[in-house]
């Protein structure tokens, strides 16, 4: 017989405390990075980093980084946690990248144990792979929730007074730390008033997005909405549909009752 709720003990699945600020642990995942066409580290050991207030950042140990592909450069910087870097260029193929990896040779008492790991800027790296699929953006909060649902919540959209989207058939996503975004069939969205930009994102759970404008009765809202034409697997739900920024639309209502506009880095 299963027991009461309040007696199962949910343990490892509770995301666990930024302990003294960070946490650093081992990943399970096979990690690659790759340059000018070469493999520069690939390790099946790698530990992830993730200071509070920061993105998730992996680290390589030197075993499994082809050091001979990195040149130490003069340039230094100080952290509060971590101590001093030392800053190497990374030459691959026929591309350069100049400080593009960092390593702790001394990290003070109290601090993650990087010393002997080298870790990479994600964005001057020309791919990243976990397992064998693409990686996009930065490493992966393990402990950060994304998750879809369909919904026949009644969802409509507003810009200049004009409904640029109405449906009962929102899939709606939802994330860790964002507001809940509902993305929208095609079918339902004026498409008539969105022209494509050339603007383009990634993110680590979700993939690589495309945007659209708006223009309104002669007003513009640039990249005011996105969609992700080859979603990850862990949202593939939302391929092909059309979301819109809370932040930025004149008016959200859902159940016909309108939405606040979220505070967030794209208000």
């Amino acid at each position: 017989m299963a027991g009461h709720l309040e007696d199962i003990s949910i343990g490892p699945l509770a995301s666990p405390a930024l302990r003294e600020g960070f946490r650093w642990e081992p990943s399970p995942r096979r990690v690659r990075v790759e340059l000018g066409g070469e493999t520069v580290a690939d390790s099946r050991r790698v530990m992830l980093l993730h200071e509070a207030g920061r993105l998730p950042v992996f680290y390589f140990p030197m075993d499994d980084v082809r050091m001979g592909l990195l040149e130490r450069t003069d340039h230094t910087s100080t952290s509060p946690l971590k101590g001093t870097a030392t800053w190497y260029t990374v030459r691959a193929g026929d591309r350069t990248e100049e400080n593009a990896a960092w390593s702790y040779d001394t990290p003070p008492a109290g601090a993650p144990d990087v010393k002997g790991y080298v870790a990479f800027y994600w964005t001057q790296m020309d791919a990243w792979y976990e397992e064998d699929e693409r990686a996009f953006a930065h490493a992966r909060d393990p402990y950060k929730l994304v998750d879809t649902r369909h919904s026949t919540r009644h969802v409509r959209i507003e810009l200049n007074g004009t409904t640029v989207a109405e449906t009962r058939r929102p899939m709606v996503l939802f994330e860790t730390g964002l507001p809940v975004r509902y993305y929208i069939p095609r079918e339902d969205v004026r498409m008539d008033l969105l022209e494509p930009t050339a603007t383009t994102s990634e993110c680590a759970y979700k993939g690589a997005a495309s945007y659209w404008s708006a223009r309104v009765d002669g007003k513009e809202y640039p990249d005011i909405a996105w969609g992700y034409t080859e979603p990850l697997a862990l949202v593939a739900p939302i391929a092909g549909l059309v979301c819109f920024f809370n932040e930025r639309v004149d008016a959200l209502e859902v159940d016909d009752e309108r939405e606040a506009k979220p505070q967030t880095q794209w208000s």
